[in-house]
């Protein structure tokens, strides 16, 4: 018995019919080299797939006749799988990610919120800033606008504001755009070893065999990590 509903991540090619699955006894074909060659009979239609070596894929099954194509289905696979690579890098500028502040954060916890908003600007994705007033602090916003104005300075060389903050209500609210590839920091923190979003990691290259470590002394004081140094220097005044 066939599924009623189609799969949640099958690809558009998965249902498309070759040569015998065509249901249609004329098609409108289109040649090796993109030419229109008109209506033909389905069958004289495989038959010049098959002269040419390839095969006959519908392309558009709600045209009448439908439209078919003479390509191999391997690349015509191929190349629908790439449009869809192509079109979901541009889906990620679509997507907000919100990080929430307040005036009195400790600046631990600004680095880490500053870290997060990094890694979103870095996927392509915008950031909203939200920090919020509570009771007496309404008093006192020019201190919130200092953190906010922190957090600008520090996430510029990934992201730039679209609008300046604004105190809507008991919040400030501000929304920040990655900056493009080309002129955006590298993402500070990427584990080393990973491949990030520039580099290109070819299948077929060589593998060469890892070389012993050398061994390090311990050293009897233990050292600060060059990530909590950063965010150490966090601090609002």
């Amino acid at each position: 018995m066939s599924r009623p509903f189609s799969p949640r991540n099958s690809s558009p090619a998965s249902f498309v019919r070759v040569n015998g699955k065509i249901r249609a006894r004329e098609v409108r074909v289109i040649g090796v080299d993109n030419n229109q060659l008109g209506v033909l009979p389905l069958t004289d239609a495989i038959n010049l797939a098959r002269h040419h070596g390839v095969d006959l894929v519908e392309i558009a099954a709600t045209a009448n006749p439908p439209v078919c194509r003479l390509v191999d289905f391997g690349k015509y696979r191929y190349e629908i799988a790439k449009k869809e690579k192509e079109s979901k890098k541009h889906q990620h500028a679509s997507i907000v990610k919100e990080v929430q502040l307040s005036p009195r954060i400790d600046p631990h916890d600004l680095g880490i919120k500053l870290m997060h908003a990094i890694n979103f600007l870095c996927e392509d994705m915008k950031v909203k800033i939200a920090l919020k007033f509570r009771g007496r602090e309404n008093a006192h916003t020019e201190v919130g606008f200092e953190v906010i104005k922190k957090f600008i300075a520090d996430i510029a060389p990934y992201g730039q504001p679209d609008f300046q903050p604004k105190l809507v209500g008991k919040a400030i609210n501000l929304m920040i755009s990655p900056l493009p590839r080309n002129k955006r920091a590298k993402n500070p923190h990427q584990v080393e070893g990973e491949p990030g979003e520039d580099s290109a990691v070819e299948d077929e290259a060589p593998v060469k065999p890892a070389l012993p470590k050398a061994k390090v002394p311990v050293a009897s004081e233990p050292q600060s990590s060059g990530l909590n140094d950063a965010f150490s220097r966090l601090e609002v005044k």
